[in-house]
């Protein structure tokens, strides 16, 4: 009798509760929502990182759909510098959601013009410059061509600059520093430092996606530590030229194992036009093994997958996606999820890595 008389008890506050949490959900949600945006707002997760390089992943993805994977985005944090090299959907906002401001923003770097690795350069430009203090626009570096993809972006986001400007007024969102302008390179040879500043060191080297071209890869230096970012490639000894000696190198991965099932499932159900272009993207991109292949050839410290094809809807199939990689490298391999970030201390041979998502 008195198990079940505390049995109705407990029942009866667990209804009286659930009926005063409905009765008071909005001054209660108001109240969480208050305490939120004061601890996020203004919050900048580079006031507390040491010198070094640091990478963040702000999108893993490609241009089939996932939900927990951004386009083609990578964050490089070198020193006081912030860089950014390709702006796939979704990476503007990843970066917002990792607490790292994109006022601060310098500069981007395009690997080549494929839709994922452009297409989210308009919300890029717009968070840096809306209410950022920013007076001059996005410099965006790239091979031949990247003034053409500059110049569409700032047409097609001409009237939407303007009517931020007329509500908000110029000094919140000054004209002067809407948009983005273009820093086209030309390689000569396979690579070149194409920027120097504050001991860091950028090299761009050129990376086999063709029919597209021109493609290029990034090599980023920093008080004795450097990371590689191989763009989309088909194995390339270029690219292993460039990444010789590197602490990291994030490398774009398919796996044709799992995409072959892709193409299987569309031929059964007679999709051929798409189980065709599933089929030709084997030829321009890196399985898992190759990239632990070139890293080990490489020399590199560790190896990062991003770029991730085909999407995976969670972590139970990575040894499927992974394959035989690790039997290629003597390294730590890890898939790239949105919001890791990877911390190189300067001078030092430590890779730190943690969750900002």
């Amino acid at each position: 009798m008195r198990s079940r008389t505390l049995f109705l008890s407990i029942a009866i506050l667990i209804i009286g509760a659930g009926i005063a949490v409905k009765s008071f959900q909005a001054q209660i949600g108001t109240a969480i929502f208050k305490r939120a945006a004061a601890s996020r707002v203004g919050n900048d997760i580079t006031a507390k990182l040491a010198d070094g390089l640091h990478v963040g992943l702000c999108g893993t993805g490609s241009p089939l759909p996932n939900r927990d994977r951004a386009g083609a985005c990578t964050l490089i944090i070198a020193g006081k510098h912030i860089f950014v090299v390709d702006a796939g959907e979704g990476g503007a906002r990843n970066i917002a959601l990792m607490s790292v401001p994109t006022a601060r923003i310098e500069r981007l770097f395009l690997t080549h013009f494929h839709s994922d690795h452009i297409d989210g350069l308009g919300p890029m430009m717009l968070l840096r410059w809306a209410g950022s203090g920013n007076t001059s626009p996005l410099p965006v570096h790239g091979p031949e061509g990247v003034d053409a993809v500059v110049a569409g972006f700032n047409a097609a986001y001409t009237a939407d600059n303007g009517y931020r400007t007329a509500h908000h007024g110029e000094a919140i969102v000054p004209p002067a520093a809407a948009g983005a302008v273009a820093v086209p390179f030309t390689l000569t040879g396979d690579s070149a430092v194409i920027y120097t500043a504050d001991g860091v060191k950028i090299t761009a080297f050129r990376v086999n996606h063709a029919p597209v071209t021109p493609a290029v890869g990034y090599r980023f230096d920093y008080q004795g530590r450097s990371v590689v970012i191989s763009g989309d490639t088909a194995p390339t000894p270029i690219l292993v030229s460039a990444a010789k000696g590197a602490d990291l190198l994030i490398h774009e991965a398919l796996q044709p194992k799992l995409v072959g099932l892709i193409s299987e499932a569309l031929d059964a159900k007679q999709i051929k036009t798409a189980a065709q272009i599933t089929r030709d993207i084997l030829d321009y991109h890196t399985s898992p093994e190759d990239a632990a292949k070139a890293a080990q050839r490489a020399g590199v410290g560790e190896l990062v997958l991003s770029h991730i094809v085909p999407a995976i809807p969670s972590r139970f199939f990575y040894p499927a996606f992974l394959g035989d990689a690790q039997r290629h490298f003597n390294g730590p391999i890890t898939i790239g999820e949105d919001g890791m970030l990877f911390s190189l201390p300067a001078r030092g041979k430590t890779v730190e890595k943690k969750s900002l998502m």
